[in-house]
């Protein structure tokens, strides 16, 4: 009797995780050139890496740009990331974008916007909804994310009238650039000079901060208590401007005691809070 029990509770249990988003089979399609003739032709070519369930159909997009202090990183390090959302039907795009010292912030941003804009053109076809794109990063990828939710009016409106559905930011660096290397372009900082040159305006163009609008899309940002001071810090100096400016729909959520790569090697788990909060925030927007 007990055998039987425990033979169908079994057989129970293996039904419920093969029916479950864990099992669900993937396409995978690999090393997509985005860069199309209506962005600048004096970008590289950078591919990028599509992660969806089989059968998707207008499932929300989630666009990924990795960390590296903005001279590292490669798209195939974050497979898992890409696997475990698309089983959790969220459409996933990670991108490569140039890194320093052989190309500067400026080229950066431009190919992430990039990859951006051939996602809300192109995403229909993977089984993705065009109306329903988010913008997410690590680090220094994080960086690159904001500038993009920030400075949306470079994209095009969806049939919605929205340009993005929102933004996840990810222990980002960068949020006040010009800040941080007024203080330490000669010290610390000095080692991020290959990518922002030695040009403070240049700093403060690309620090999301002086480009927040009133119609700034949702926005989730993720900090572990113990990263950086220097993230710490931008992110205070953010949401200070955010706070002046009136702007509501910017949540922060701290994750206690974590530490900077911790907050993306979390993914590798799929019984993270962060799961939780990233899948919550999309199907929320």
């Amino acid at each position: 009797m007990i055998k039987a029990l425990y033979s169908s509770f079994s057989i129970c249990v293996f039904s419920f995780f093969l029916s479950s988003c864990a099992f669900q089979t993937l396409h995978r399609t690999k090393d997509i050139n985005y860069i199309s003739g209506n962005t600048q032709q004096d970008l590289p070519h950078k591919n990028l890496d599509v992660y969806a369930p089989k059968k998707a159909d207008n499932l929300p997009v989630l666009v990924f740009f990795y960390g590296g202090s903005w001279k590292s990183g490669k798209k195939e390090m974050y497979h898992f990331l890409g696997n475990r959302l698309a089983r959790r039907d969220v459409i996933v795009v990670i991108a490569d974008y140039p890194l320093s010292p052989d190309f500067e912030i400026p080229e950066m941003q431009e190919s992430a916007l990039a990859a951006v804009i051939w996602t809300k053109e192109t995403i229909e076809k993977h089984g993705g909804d065009p109306d329903r794109i988010f913008v997410s990063g690590h680090s220094a990828g994080g960086h690159l994310a904001s500038l993009i939710a920030v400075k949306e009016n470079r994209l095009k409106p969806s049939e919605n009238g929205k340009k993005l559905a929102g933004s996840i930011l990810i222990d980002a660096a960068g949020l006040d650039m010009y800040g941080y290397l007024q203080e330490t372009s000669e010290g610390e900082g000095k080692k991020y000079l290959n990518a922002f040159t030695d040009d403070p305006a240049v700093w403060k163009e690309y620090s999301s901060m002086y480009y927040l609008t009133d119609n700034l899309a949702p926005m989730l940002i993720l900090e572990g208590e113990r990263t950086y001071p220097s993230i710490q810090a931008g992110r205070e100096r953010f949401m200070k401007r955010i706070e002046e400016k009136g702007i509501e729909d910017v949540t922060v959520k701290i994750y206690p005691k974590k530490k900077h790569i911790p907050m993306i090697t979390q993914f590798l788990w799929t019984g993270s809070r962060v799961y939780k909060d990233v899948l919550g925030f999309i199907e929320e927007n």
